[in-house]
């Protein structure tokens, strides 16, 4: 069977939200009139993410190094699609994103891109004005949000994929590097506007505003220090609920 398209599911210990997200992407799948096929990257998970994603009809690929930008890559490593969708596993997708996303695609005059973000629930008023001047961001600047990200399989090869170099950030490098590969050949780079990819928002309720600012700053600053894991730690530990 020919497969259109490759979702990609990066995934740590996400039992929680994995088997929402999984079905949430079958309807949208469901509306498209291309063949896809959803990989779940189980990145040395110790709970039944997994098993909930087989259960689900994924695919299941096992990265044993805890780095996302590993995890995609091996997500992508085993994707039969002429596209790629990378999706977090705390995201529904509505339909009209993922048939926006493989139209682009499909014209030929597209390389990739991502969508802007809308938190699932209600969130404080100073976290929407983050989520606001992320969007603001994307749109006018060019870069995707991880938890949607979407590219030519080719042109993401050509790429060389997210950079391992980072435990963090991938997604800007990547979209850094699809912009310029875009260009080249005479293609753009999309940031999807309407709808919106449809995201927990989960970390700006974990995390305190002075210390997500604080990360922030140092990340726009100096970016090299995504290199190290230790303090990456806004990425990878989630706090005891």
């Amino acid at each position: 069977m020919t497969i259109d398209y490759s979702i990609i599911v990066p995934a740590y210990n996400e039992e929680a939200m994995l088997a929402t997200t999984l079905a949430q992407l079958r309807k949208a799948m469901a509306t498209v009139p291309l063949t896809g096929e959803i990989i779940v990257t189980d990145n040395n998970s110790t709970d039944s993410t997994a098993e909930i994603a087989r259960d689900g009809g994924a695919t299941v690929v096992f990265e044993p190094l805890n780095q996302i930008s590993r995890a995609r890559n091996s997500g992508a490593k085993k994707a039969r699609g002429r596209y790629l969708i990378f999706v977090d596993a705390d995201t529904t997708v509505p339909p009209a994103l993922l048939q926006r996303a493989l139209s682009n695609l499909e014209s030929g005059q597209c390389s990739g891109g991502g969508a802007n973000i809308r938190p699932e629930a209600e969130i404080p008023l100073l976290a929407r004005g983050v989520v606001a001047y992320w969007n603001f961001l994307s749109r006018t600047v060019g870069l995707a949000a991880g938890c949607f990200v979407y590219a030519r399989h080719d042109d993401f090869v050509a790429c060389g994929g997210f950079s391992e170099k980072v435990y963090a950030t991938e997604e800007i490098w990547f979209s850094i590097a699809l912009k310029r590969l875009a260009r080249k050949h005479r293609r753009q780079f999309r940031i999807i506007t309407k709808p919106q990819v449809i995201t927990s928002g989960r970390k700006l309720v974990w995390y305190s505003y002075s210390y997500q600012s604080i990360l922030l700053l140092i990340v726009f600053l100096l970016p090299f220090l995504t290199r190290f894991k230790w303090l990456c730690a806004y990425w990878y530990k989630r706090p005891k609920q």
